[in-house]
């Protein structure tokens, strides 16, 4: 198949473009080339959808592509403009998340027909785009599939903590420095490495039986987020003490780093893959997070990622202050 992929560079679809082109698919990359080149093996269109989108459109109606996978799509607007580009495909794959759920969970684990509570402008974004594309399937037959990604981590994205995406606390577990986690650590996690996220996309794209579904994209296995800090402290090769402080006071205090302490992970985010494991069996995640983290962790440190806490306040601030509060409260 010919498979057009907005995106390719990124931290899930850098995996699958690879998959996709060991799989003998001719695939085209649309992008803005701002990470880079695309894998070996695809052929790239440099453009912005967003700046230009009818010269997006036009690019993609031009390739007569067999599937397209779109992890670029964000908004209402951007699903009318896919929904221009790639009418006549035979599927399109699109990108969404789990943050469309948001925090009130009725059920555990939360499955596909779970209602959604976006928090966020991106997850409300995101509820927009996947109505708009779902819409299209029921009244005209648009051959749309929604995967919804939890915590895909790689090399790109990084080691993100509890609290978003400071990276200081690796370095912080480094030099013996206690870390901070939101109210006990104790809400559940789900971590997907992006070489088991790329069988998923590589697979689903161009099944029938997955056109008009939405999938949660999950491993199975969960743990607390305390778990996932002392998975790293073991890969690390040293113990600290987590501190923790509740999701509230860390909002309210500002903390540092890319939009602060992301609420969803304050909360107990577990969620059921076993229509996507039923659907594609191709998708078995196989990487295990010591052997996931500890590879992240080294392309990290070649591409210096890893700010040194020295140079940052905020945490240990933070941290004197809720331990001057448990020593008046005698806790």
């Amino acid at each position: 198949m010919t498979i057009g992929v907005v995106g390719g560079t990124g931290n899930i679809s850098a995996s699958f473009v690879k998959l996709l082109v060991e799989k003998g698919h001719e695939v085209v990359c649309f992008n803005r080339g701002l990470r880079g080149p695309t894998p070996e093996g695809t052929r790239a269109i440099r453009g912005d959808r967003w700046k230009d989108r009818e010269g997006f459109e036009r690019a993609m109606q031009a390739e007569k592509l067999d599937a397209a996978i779109d992890m670029m799509c964000f908004t209402r607007e951007d699903a009318a403009s896919s929904l221009r580009a790639f009418r006549g495909v035979g599927h399109l794959v699109h990108c969404s998340t789990v943050d469309t759920y948001g925090v009130e969970q009725h059920w555990l684990p939360v499955t596909e027909d779970h209602p959604v509570h976006p928090l966020s402008d991106y997850a409300r974004g995101k509820v927009e785009a996947d109505n708009l594309l779902l819409a299209a399937r029921y009244a005209e037959g648009f051959p749309v599939t929604i995967i919804k990604p939890m915590m895909t981590y790689g090399a790109q994205m990084g080691l993100l903590r509890q609290l978003g995406w400071d990276f200081s606390w690796l370095d912080r577990i480094r030099k013996g420095k206690p870390i901070l986690v939101c109210g006990d650590g104790h809400a559940l996690v789900q971590a997907l490495h992006v070489d088991d996220a790329a069988p998923c996309f590589a697979n689903i794209v161009g099944r029938e039986r997955c056109i008009g579904q939405v999938y949660n994209m999950v491993r199975r296995e969960f743990m607390t987020w305390a778990e996932w800090h002392r998975t790293a402290m073991k890969v690390i090769g040293r113990e600290v003490e987590l501190v923790g402080v509740p999701y509230a006071d860390l909002a309210a205090l500002n903390v540092p780093g890319e939009g602060g302490p992301k609420i969803e992970f304050a909360y107990d985010s577990y969620f059921s893959a076993e229509k996507l494991f039923r659907d594609v069996p191709e998708f078995q995640p196989r990487v295990a997070l010591e052997e996931g983290m500890a590879q992240v962790l080294e392309a990290m440190d070649r591409d210096g990622r890893i700010r040194d806490s020295d140079d940052i306040e905020w945490e240990d601030q933070i941290i004197a202050a809720q331990r001057k509060v448990r020593k008046a409260g005698g806790g």
